[in-house]
């Protein structure tokens, strides 16, 4: 797929060429759904989510259309970061079910034709896994599974910590255990002890689990916190980042150059991918390799590897997330669209993410007007698609209080500062009908509260009614599988200050415009700056607030755009 990336400035705009017709692979044209186990659905009514209950819902996924499933982690764990600590990397936790439930779950998704990916967390493990115990007691090979630091000393001869490196969970990133008379590193959780990855051992172990997993059937990985894998081995002080709200004891407090995305994570990572590229020499099935890069967009892009020795198949584009906000405007909306655009190596895919478990939900962040146009973003730019469970529906956060909070990164914080931190809100219970605990779970207590909206915030209620967020999501989807979507050129046209605008055009494809207005005014614009369209235009889907139907003409010279309205155009009512 080389030269698809061409790029030519223009006034306001900048155009992306077409990709060559060819067949694309099966991780390029899906929609990757995230499913938090623990919110999703409660099978035997203990107030979490399980495999299971995942397995017994994946109809609804079949019917949005969706095609991979992402679980966040299913393995046995302490749960003191609910899954993310994990003491065993090839079992599942007994909350969740069993290997057997597992299978079950996997053969569900192969009857509907939907991939199967899960959460790899290589950082870290729990300090409750045998590895931990017995590298705390110094048994070979565990001795250096993990980063054990011998101490510093101050004036007075008072043990410290090795250096000022902060959790991000907060407080210093170094424990001390007295049976090694060492410090160590945990970049989150306490109880989440960071790997060494200088060892030999712990490479060879890592690259285990994921054979283990391949070996079972599954589609891909999605690998977690990649940036932390290594750190300075001269364990040099991190610098003051200068930020005026960030107290002492917060991650946000330092500048990371020395604990995120150093030169061997990279290398790292090409492992990873040679080991998956093995595994599909020998069925001729992509195993994808999805990476989480919170970095500067040249460290991220950096991800991609290069053609000799690729990294993964995309690390996550979270620019939607990052870089806008509800009061971001149009030309703020092209400019991020076009950092990830333009700074992307020649022949690498995209991909668009608007929400996870670690981010306030879509809805919370631009307002639930906004909904509609963020799918359409998500869905309709070019590569490919990722939903967070709830945002096909528009769930909002939930209000969850101090004694509420389970998140370790909200607790930590403490009752001041808990909401600033705490990742509750965005992971309570999928909403799936307006009966009780939204049909979530039969038991009287969840784990977290289901969001007291539910009655009229659910599924169910959007499947009848006759305009919905999850109707439009539904369209959107559909809309992905056209050619014109898949390998179509792209144009952006920041159209005012308020109105974002592009199109995606195909020869001999019906073309596709999107168009969104972001503020609260009514606004009239003129899309001709957008090459390859038609005057003539008709409304394919539009958001739930919009005051057209399917169908409806519009002028491309002349669109009176509702406040925040969004709308699919095309010049035919069906494609």
């Amino acid at each position: 797929m080389k030269g698809i990336w061409v790029v030519v400035a223009l006034t306001l705009e900048v155009a992306l060429a077409a990709i060559p017709e060819e067949t694309l692979d099966w991780w390029q044209t899906s929609v990757f759904y995230q499913v938090y186990p623990r919110s999703f659905k409660d099978s035997d009514g203990d107030g979490i989510g399980d495999l299971n209950g995942i397995a017994d819902k994946l109809g609804h996924l079949k019917d949005a259309g969706i095609g991979a499933v992402w679980l966040s982690p299913i393995y046995k764990s302490p749960m003191v970061d609910f899954g993310y600590d994990i003491a065993n990397f090839t079992d599942v936790d007994p909350i969740f079910g069993t290997l057997e439930d597992f299978n079950r779950l996997q053969n569900r998704a192969k009857e509907l034709g939907i991939k199967l990916v899960l959460d790899f967390v290589p950082n870290h493990s729990s300090n409750e896994s045998d590895w931990f115990v017995k590298s705390l007691q110094r048994i070979d090979p565990y001795t250096e599974y993990y980063v054990w630091v011998d101490p510093k000393y101050d004036a007075e001869g008072n043990r410290i910590p090795p250096n000022n490196w902060l959790s991000e969970f907060g407080g210093s990133a170094w424990e001390w255990r007295a049976e090694r008379q060492q410090y160590y590193l945990h970049a989150f959780a306490v109880q989440q002890a960071d790997l060494n990855y200088n060892s030999p051992y712990v490479v060879e172990e890592m690259k285990n689990v994921l054979r283990f997993w391949l070996d079972r059937g599954v589609d891909g990985f999605r690998i977690d916190a990649v940036p932390y894998l290594f750190e300075d081995p001269e364990l040099r002080d991190e610098p003051l980042s200068g930020k005026p709200d960030a107290l002492p004891s917060e991650s946000q407090y330092l500048t990371h150059i020395y604990t995120q995305n150093l030169p061997k994570t990279y290398d790292m990572i090409q492992q990873w991918r040679q080991l998956v590229d093995e595994k599909k020499a020998e069925d001729g099935q992509t195993r994808v390799l999805m990476l989480e890069t919170y970095a500067p967009i040249d460290k991220v892009m950096a991800y991609y590897g290069s053609e000799e020795r690729p990294g993964g198949h995309f690390p996550f584009n979270f620019l939607l997330i990052s870089d806008l906000n509800k009061d971001s405007n149009a030309y703020a909306f092209n400019e991020t669209v076009h950092k990830w655009i333009d700074n992307m190596p020649e022949g690498r895919w995209a991909n668009w993410v608007i929400g996870n478990h670690d981010q306030h939900r879509v809805a919370s962040r631009y307002g639930p007007e906004l909904v509609d146009g963020l799918n359409m973003l998500a869905q309709l730019l070019p590569g490919s698609g990722i939903t967070y469970n709830g945002e096909e529906i528009g769930m909002v956060d939930a209000h969850i209080s101090f004694s509420d909070t389970v998140d370790p990164a909200g607790r930590n914080a403490g009752p001041e500062r808990y909401e600033l931190f705490s990742r509750d809100p965005e992971r309570t219970p999928f909403q799936w009908d307006d009966t009780f605990n939204s049909g979530f779970s039969t038991s009287n207590r969840t784990w977290l509260p289901v969001n007291s909206n539910y009655h009229q915030l659910n599924l169910a209620a959007q499947k009848e009614a006759p305009v919905s967020h999850y109707k439009v999501y539904q369209r959107l989807i559909e809309l992905r599988k056209q050619p014109t979507v898949q390998r179509g050129s792209l144009q952006t046209y920041p159209a005012s200050e308020k109105v974002f605008a592009f199109s995606r055009v195909l020869s001999g494809k019906i073309p596709i415009v999107v168009v969104i207005n972001l503020g609260s005014e009514t606004e009239h614009v003129n899309l001709d700056a957008l090459a390859d369209i038609p005057e003539n235009l008709v409304v394919d889907v539009a958001s739930i607030y919009s005051s057209r139907v399917a169908g409806a003409s519009v002028s491309r010279s002349d669109i009176t755009l509702d406040p925040k309205e969004a709308l699919v155009l095309t010049s035919a009512s069906q494609i």
